[in-house]
């Protein structure tokens, strides 16, 4: 297998883990430091979607430490396929194989767009934002988004290595 930024059991990779886990994290710091966020649909998806990355960024941080520090080598086939069954959807593989994660990826992109169209609605159209009525946080609305973003960024970036590594094994 190549060696390639970002591959399991590298500095890189541990960095991009860690990259993860740290923005999701922050996604979800931001989310809950709103108030009444827990009233709309979008903002609990992409709170409970950040939370799942944040368990298997954390976990796969740790396989990368640990790696690096005995100097065990990654890559191999198993375990390749393993970390593209956790960025990316894979119909082939039975479903006891991950069935949290496998979408995790999908989920994550997914609950970052349907929130921030609720805060576009919110913002822009409707004016919600700027009405003292409402009194909605909607600038802790767009952090806790645009962290998750960077944070599917990150995912994309991953399952793409993930994914070249399993085609040259």
């Amino acid at each position: 297998m190549k060696d390639m930024f970002g591959s399991p059991g590298s500095v890189s990779g541990l960095m991009l883990r860690i990259g993860q886990c740290v923005c999701a994290a922050a996604s979800m710091a931001w989310m809950v430091s709103a108030s009444g966020f827990s009233n709309y649909t979008a903002f609990c998806y992409l709170l409970a979607s950040m939370g799942l990355q944040v368990l298997w960024s954390f976990g796969l941080a740790c396989l990368d430490v640990y790696a690096l520090r005995i100097k065990k080598d990654l890559q191999n086939a198993v375990l390749v396929s393993l970390f593209v069954v956790g960025d990316w959807v894979d119909k082939k593989l039975p479903s006891n194989v991950y069935p949290w994660r496998q979408v995790t990826a999908t989920l994550s992109l997914g609950a970052a767009c349907s929130s921030a169209g609720i805060v576009v609605l919110y913002a822009r159209d409707l004016h919600f934002c700027t009405n003292p009525k409402m009194h909605l946080p909607c600038s802790r609305f767009e952090i806790s988004i645009a962290m998750a973003f960077i944070t599917w960024f990150f995912i994309a970036i991953s399952s793409h290595v993930m994914f070249w590594l399993l085609a040259s094994a």
